[in-house]
């Protein structure tokens, strides 16, 4: 279960707004994590707590393949993004990185910043302020035991033997 409040974005949040460029020689995530956000909002690092979610709308992470943005968010303490659409080098890398990203139609005209989120990745429920109930497109299978293990690589470590 994933548990916290609602950061709204809404479309094409790019990964400059997510970690701007001036921050890429930065090489220690809880660095990184404190510019986190920095191109859209300011106080966001200074503000975000453990487990609170991003709500993208069309094209999350759009921009360049860095590797930065998934891995300052993590680190910053959000529990999953939850948006309409995502460029897919984003999304691959923040599974990668064992950041859940899910994906839900309307979800940026739905949930407003400040809302309290509770996300079941099991039943594939999104509640809000404790109240109405979301279903969110399910993550597949092979991805779920990747965020279960926090990241691509500790599952290559636990399945390399299987291969």
């Amino acid at each position: 279960m994933i548990k916290g409040n609602a950061w709204n974005y809404g479309d094409n949040v790019n990964t400059d707004y997510i970690i701007p460029g001036k921050y890429l020689e930065l090489t220690d995530p809880d660095e990184m994590a404190k510019h986190v956000m920095e191109g859209i909002d300011t106080d966001f690092s200074k503000r975000v707590k453990q487990g609170d979610v991003i709500i993208g709308g069309r094209n999350f992470g759009l921009g360049s393949s860095r590797e930065h943005a998934p891995l300052a968010l993590k680190h910053s303490g959000v529990g999953a993004i939850i948006a309409e659409g995502y460029a897919r080098i984003f999304y691959r890398n923040a599974i990668n990185l064992g950041l859940p990203v899910l994906e839900c139609e309307d979800i940026s005209k739905i949930i407003k910043t400040g809302d309290e989120i509770e996300i079941n990745l099991e039943k594939g429920i999104i509640r809000i302020n404790k109240e109405k109930k979301l279903k969110f497109q399910p993550v597949p299978e092979f991805m779920k035991k990747i965020l279960e293990l926090g990241g691509l690589r500790e599952y290559i470590k636990r399945h390399k033997k299987d291969w």
